[in-house]
Formats: structure tokens, C-alpha cells, sequence
């Protein structure tokens, strides 16, 4: 019995002699992604201001008669022809105002023929003054009579001349080279004072009136570049004119004035709204491509590789240019994730191959 114990006892020890059992590493963080990273690239790129607006006439010219209370027997022009300086727009029936012109043109020969009668008198008078026939006083009343006839003679040629205007006023002219954009001239029609007749759009120019807010107005100045987009997607060269003095209190926008070529009335109309942009110039833009950006709950972030892990860093997006963006908020020394962040977190381990080689290696 006592055997028994002596061996149980020397089990007991030799367990306790034992060395107790190691503790093992935990395993190393698995990368969640196999990356290619880039730096971030400073180019010169244009700055664009965007806006809106409606395409107008450059200035439009109404056209109407020049006499009243007579009819309209021929329109020769229609909406949408072009026409020149002086053209026949319509003719108003000129019977009357020939009538008229004919009636002065006769009052003219008789105040004529009486200036002559008038002049021979005072003539006769002279002489008969010289030989003491006639009286101081009678000499002085021929001189007026001719002097009388001489003005009744200016009289007459006057209102020949207003006659003749009138007669001229029967065609209805282009006031200016052109395109009719309207027009409510009508055969058969009495014209009135003041009725107009045609619309014109001078020199066919159109203009493109562009709504700018006004925190942008001091961005831009006469004879910047503008290119704006037709409905059919034509893309028009033109140059800002003009900027409005004063601003919109309820919209705080305020309208620039852009001259469009002159061939734009081929290819967009007034009244048209169109979209353009004003040419700023270049500006230096730190870039990245476009998939190293990830847009989540309304911002813009990227991943910044730092010793095998990603960092995300919250940045603000600028300009776009094909498959590049700007950024802000960025170091330009940085390494960032190129694609695939939508798959990333932050703090994420990332196993990095073909890296972009640093701009200007």
C-alpha cells in the first residue's frame, strides 16, 4: 500500500515539472483586395462657366405705314425671307396720293405763271416811275405783289414736295438688310398710323441672353469666348458683348449678352433656349482618374494607401475632363487606390501591384 502512494506521488510531481504550453501568434490580417495605386496628376485645364438662356433677336425693327386711311394691294415679303436695304415689303393703293401729288403739281405752275405775271408788272412799273408816269407809292405795291407771288410760288413747291413724299410712302420699304420674323400686313387691309406691318430682325444677327448668378459676374468680362449648343446639338462659336448693370432681386441672376455668327439663324431660332458656356482660361488642377473616386451619402472620397492599408479621405471634386477629375483636399504626393473602391473600407489591408510610376518618371 504504501508502494502505491510513493508512485502516485511521484506522477504528481513529475506533472508539475512539466513546462507549460507556448501561446501562439494570432495570424496576420488578410488583404481584403489586390490594388494598383497613382499619384495625382497637375494639369492645366480650361475653366468653364455653364449657363442657360434664351436665343433673341440682336435688334428687331417694326415696320409700318407711313400714311394713313389707305388700303394695302400687294405684300411681297413673307415670314422668314431675307431681304435687303430698301426692298419693296408691300404697296398701298396709291391712287389718292397721286391724285393729291398731281393736285400740287398744278397749284405749282399757276403760282408760277402768277410770279411771272407779278414781275413783268413790276418791271413795267419801274420804268414808268423812271418817266414819272408812275408813283413811289405804286412801285412799291408791284414789288410786293411779286414779292407776294415769289412766296406763293415757295408755298406750292412745298406742298408738291409733301405730296411726292406721300407718293413714296406708298411702297412700304425694307429699313435695313434682314430677316422678317413677322408679319400682319394683309391685302385689302386699311393701314392707321402707328399699325405695324412687319417685323424685322436686323442684319439677321441673333444673340444669345444668358442668365449668370451673380456671385459668377465678376468671372467674366466683354469679349470672352462662348460656345453655346443648339437644340440639335450644333455647337456655335459666338463672343459676350455685354453684361447687364443691374441684378435680379428675386433670382439674383443678372443677363450677359453673347453676339452668335452670323450664319446662326440657319441653325437656331429666337425664342430658343439654349445651354453654353463662357471659356475662363486655363488654370492648374490637381487630377485623379475618375474611378479612384468614390461618391457615397453625397460626398466624394478616396483611399490613400499607408503601409499596406488604405486610409479613406474625404475630398472635393471640380472640373471633369474625359476620364480625369479634379480634387481638393488632397496631398499631391500621395499613393491612392485607382479602381474598385466601391469594394473598400476604411482601415482595409491591400496587397498593391502595377503601380503607376510616379508623372514625369
Amino acid at each position: 500500500m504504501m508502494r502505491w502512494f510513493a508512485v502516485l506521488a511521484a506522477a504528481g510531481l513529475a506533472a508539475c515539472s512539466e513546462a507549460p504550453p507556448e501561446t501562439k501568434a494570432p495570424p496576420a490580417a488578410k488583404p481584403a483586395l489586390t490594388v494598383s495605386t497613382v499619384q495625382p496628376q497637375t494639369l492645366d485645364w480650361p475653366q468653364t462657366l455653364t449657363a442657360g438662356g434664351n436665343v433673341a433677336a440682336w435688334q428687331e425693327a417694326i415696320i409700318g405705314p407711313e400714311i394713313a386711311n389707305q388700303r394695302i394691294v400687294e405684300v411681297l415679303a413673307n415670314v422668314g425671307d431675307v431681304v435687303k436695304r430698301g426692298q419693296v415689303l408691300a404697296r398701298i393703293a396709291p391712287e389718292t396720293v397721286a391724285s393729291e401729288f398731281a393736285e400740287t403739281r398744278a397749284g405749282v405752275a399757276e403760282a408760277e405763271a402768277a410770279l411771272a405775271e407779278a414781275r413783268a408788272h413790276l418791271e413795267r412799273s419801274r420804268q414808268l416811275r423812271d418817266k414819272g408816269f408812275f408813283s413811289a407809292q405804286q412801285l412799291t405795291q408791284a414789288q410786293a405783289a411779286a414779292e407776294t407771288a415769289q412766296a406763293r410760288v415757295e408755298a406750292a413747291k412745298a406742298r408738291q414736295q409733301t405730296a411726292g413724299l406721300r407718293k413714296s410712302k406708298a411702297e412700304i420699304l425694307a429699313p435695313d438688310a434682314g430677316i422678317i420674323s413677322a408679319r400682319s400686313a394683309t391685302v385689302g387691309a386699311t393701314v392707321q398710323p402707328g399699325q405695324e406691318l412687319f417685323r424685322l430682325i436686323r442684319g439677321g444677327r441673333l444673340e444669345w441672353r444668358a442668365e449668370i448668378a451673380a456671385a459668377d459676374l465678376t468671372r467674366l468680362r466683354p469679349g470672352v469666348a462662348a460656345t453655346v449648343v443648339t437644340p440639335a446639338g450644333e455647337r456655335l462659336q459666338g463672343k459676350l458683348r455685354a453684361l447687364a448693370p443691374t441684378v435680379d432681386s428675386r433670382s439674383h441672376t443678372a443677363l450677359v449678352y453673347v453676339d452668335l455668327p452670323a450664319d446662326a439663324a440657319r441653325k437656331i431660332s429666337a425664342g430658343m433656349f439654349a445651354r453654353g458656356e463662357f471659356d475662363l482660361g486655363a488654370k492648374p488642377a490637381l487630377t485623379v482618374p475618375q474611378s479612384a473616386v468614390l461618391l457615397r451619402e453625397g460626398f466624394a472620397y478616396v483611399f490613400r494607401l499607408e503601409g499596406g492599408k488604405v486610409q479613406q479621405l474625404k475630398v472635393t471634386p471640380g472640373r471633369r475632363v474625359d476620364d480625369r477629375i479634379e480634387v481638393s483636399g488632397l496631398d499631391p504626393a500621395a499613393r491612392v487606390v485607382a479602381g474598385g473602391v466601391g469594394f473598400l473600407a476604411d482601415g482595409d489591408a491591400v496587397r498593391v501591384v502595377d503601380s503607376e510610376a510616379k508623372p514625369g518618371k
